[in-house]
């Protein structure tokens, strides 16, 4: 058995002593709310991990770096991230990922502390995790052994602010984040001389939509990547709440809670899964086309496969999209409603109390989704505590781990290489699509190897629902394509959450990195490629 990793902070020595930081600026989250001070300051620490039978000693660094607007080059943006980079290792070797979450106006909080950086979170997932005292330990799935990781917190959110004359709202849209993240990400490469280093960069949710865009953008700026990695994708915004890519999430939820009465009963969720993904395309699709006239039949299948009886299904008119006043799903309060129950949307595994004023309370406000309920405490006390006390970064500003107003003001108006103007109709309605971004960075740049991670559990953006969507972007070129993995994991929307899945997860994306960057002549293309955009 692989010995339990374990984490401590180095010995210190005159050379790497560690440097705590206090920041006295007051950082606004609001969508007006600007900072004048421009310098770049960071509390750098030292630790080690026992990780796979070696000790990687590792330098944390959590601090801002400032970005400059790409036309006057004057400071635009002061952005608080947080880095953990191997020590000793080559920089044209040591691959370099950056991450960020979604929302939009999530922090990155969420994927560095449940993910892949060196310490993590103990959670009782996909149980409820009682209050404090909470707990962190090394992590055993750690990517610091493959990667160096950077953890980007957009402006708005963590400590990140807009520099006057500019504001926050100025970065609160489709193209002007993507711009934003970018000239982050070269202003890093610039200060930490990572320009020849291989790069990734790892999206959650809106972060995927993001990836897309950036990585186009990266591309035409003369930012070549080795690999994008997808997790929770939503790339087409005109399928949100799509049915036929939702069924098999809800059938999974079903199955997972023992509602479902298909016979023979399926050998294991990926089979039944596949099942129900071909009853969606075929014989569901047809039933929700000619619902006045559906086959008997094929409502009593969709009856078995997710445990809400033919009586129910038809007074939604066989639409599983279907949502209650509360802008909540049907099927995650009607699934276990017998119980008193209602279903995360995040991860249907995860169960709320849906009676009593429980019931009354808006999952959209708050985060009150089960899922979120279920981690949010820890969540919160466990990251200031780690900021704080082991990364040594402390600020009388309040961290927006969430905010609520970014995603309120967000312009999601873009468009796209091909030219065409997407992001809202003339109803104000979100039609945001980047399929079409990904597919001509794959394009542009032929050794581009893309990871797509799904979680069967996740409503939020279903697993199928990403299949067909990236089935369907505009790329033809197989070998291109063949750079494409999708995976799917027993878990949610955040799929690190849930232990073997992250363990899975990691797994791949060990194969993942290897094949990116182990393939040297690959390498030597995109290096040549980037060589020749940035010449321009």
């Amino acid at each position: 058995m692989p010995s339990k990793p374990t984490h401590h902070a180095a010995p210190a020595s005159a050379a790497h002593a560690d440097h705590p930081f206090f920041d006295p600026l007051a950082y606004g989250n609001g969508p007006d709310d600007s900072v004048t001070d421009a310098t770049e300051n960071a509390a750098i620490t030292h630790h080690s991990l026992a990780l796979g039978g070696r000790t990687i000693r590792y330098t944390a660094t959590a601090g801002h770096l400032v970005t400059v607007d790409p036309s006057s080059s004057k400071p635009d943006a002061k952005m608080f991230y947080v880095a953990f980079t191997a020590d000793g290792e080559s920089h044209t070797t040591r691959p370099v990922t950056f991450f960020y979450n979604g929302g939009p106006g999530s922090s990155a909080v969420f994927v560095l502390l449940g993910s892949y950086a060196p310490m993590r979170i103990k959670t009782s997932m996909p149980g409820f995790t009682p209050p404090a005292p909470y707990a962190m330990e090394p992590n055993p799935d750690s990517l610091l052994d493959k990667s160096d990781l950077v953890f980007i917190n957009p402006v708005g959110t963590g400590y990140s602010a807009a520099i006057a004359p500019k504001k926050n709202r100025d970065f609160w849209g489709v193209d002007q984040d993507a711009g934003s993240i970018k000239q982050f990400i070269k202003r890093y490469l610039t200060a930490n001389d990572r320009w020849n280093s291989p790069k990734f960069i790892y999206g959650e949710s809106y972060g995927t939509a993001r990836s897309a865009v950036l990585a186009y953008a990266l591309h035409e700026d003369g930012v070549d990547l080795n690999g994008v990695v997808l997790q929770s994708s939503i790339l087409d915004y005109t399928q949100a709440g799509n049915p036929i890519g939702l069924l098999p999430t809800c059938a999974a939820d079903a199955w997972y809670h023992k509602k479902i009465s298909v016979k023979p009963a399926p050998k294991d969720l990926p089979h039944f899964m596949a099942t129900v993904a071909q009853f969606a395309a075929t014989d569901y699709l047809m039933a929700l086309k000619n619902f006045s006239k559906a086959d008997p039949a094929t409502v009593q299948k969709l009856s078995d496969y997710l445990g809400i009886s033919p009586q129910t299904l038809t007074s939604w008119q066989l639409n599983v999209g279907t949502y209650n006043h509360l802008g909540t799903l049907l099927f995650l309060v009607t699934l276990l409603q017998s119980q008193g129950l209602a279903c995360g949307a995040y991860d249907g595994r995860v169960t709320g109390i849906d009676t009593g004023i429980a019931g009354k309370v808006d999952p959209n406000s708050g985060g009150n989704d089960p899922t979120m309920t279920a981690v949010s405490g820890v969540y919160t006390a466990m990251w200031n505590s780690y900021l704080n006390d082991q990364l040594k970064f402390t600020s009388n500003s309040a961290f927006t781990d969430l905010n609520d107003q970014a995603f309120r003001y967000w312009d999601f108006s873009h468009i796209d290489p091909t030219g065409a103007q997407k992001g809202v109709d003339a109803k104000g309605n979100v039609v945001l699509y980047t399929a079409g971004d990904l597919a001509a960075a794959m394009s542009l740049n032929v050794d581009l190897k893309v990871l797509s991670a799904n979680g069967y559990y996740d409503a939020v953006t279903p697993f199928y629902q990403t299949t067909l969507d990236l089935q369907a972007m505009p790329l033809k070129d197989h070998a291109v394509r063949d750079n494409l993995t999708v995976k799917y994991y027993p878990s949610g929307h955040m799929v690190y959450l849930d232990g073997g899945s992250r363990t899975s997860l990691k797994a791949d994306l060990v194969t993942f990195y290897d094949s990116a960057a182990n393939d040297h002549a690959a390498m030597q293309r995109i290096l040549s490629l980037q060589a020749r955009r940035r010449a321009r």
